[in-house]
């Protein structure tokens, strides 16, 4: 029965799946198919190149294809503690099963280099303590969120994080899978993505 449920919410998700957008000048547009729906993302590789050619490495080696977003933050979940901000994203990650063959971890493009921000539907890479430690997880923001741009306090050493680029279409999809049931911030379950690929 289970099974039966999850290829049906599969089928409806492909069925309704929108035409995907156009990405702008000197942006590369990726497609995440999820089992809640699509969401596409415009990837910034002029104002973030190494950070951007970093995701879209992963995502021409089929990296996410069998990942999952795992993490989700919202307000009973994610509160302010000290001058530390609470934060509303989703996090994923790539298949489990190749971590293995994850890539080195790259240097912090810092939002105050990059002029990127994060807004509601930027996608910025996830990273660890010290700055240059982003490696495959990636978030997407649910508000806007300037507490994770260079100077801002989520991140302790104030460096911020790496935003690369922006969702066009499927912010429906971001806040759904925001919203599912969660132990902590983990998804439980955690969202599949089905695929992740170049568009155009």
């Amino acid at each position: 029965m289970k099974s039966f449920w999850l290829l049906a919410v599969l089928a409806v998700s492909l069925v309704a799946t929108p035409p995907p957008q156009t990405a702008g000048d000197g942006e590369v547009l990726v497609r995440i198919e999820t089992a809640l729906g699509a969401i596409d993302i415009a990837v910034d590789i002029k104002r973030a190149p190494i950070t951007a050619a970093n995701f879209l490495k992963y995502v021409e080696g089929k990296f996410y294809d069998g990942g999952r977003f795992h993490r989700a933050t919202r307000p009973d979940n994610d509160v302010a503690v000290g001058d530390k901000p609470a934060i509303q994203v989703i996090q994923a990650g790539i298949n489990p099963a190749r971590r293995g063959e994850a890539f080195p971890a790259i240097p912090l493009e810092r939002t105050s280099a990059t002029g990127l921000r994060h807004l509601a539907g930027t996608a910025s890479m996830a990273r660890a303590a010290t700055a240059d430690s982003a490696r495959s997880d990636f978030f997407i923001c649910a508000r806007d969120e300037p507490a994770l741009d260079a100077g801002g306090r989520r991140a302790q050493d104030g460096q911020g994080f790496a935003a690369f680029g922006h969702v066009v279409q499927g912010m429906h999809i971001v806040r759904g899978i925001q919203q599912q049931p969660v132990e902590k911030q983990a998804l439980r379950p955690p969202i599949a993505i089905l695929r992740m690929a170049r568009v155009q």
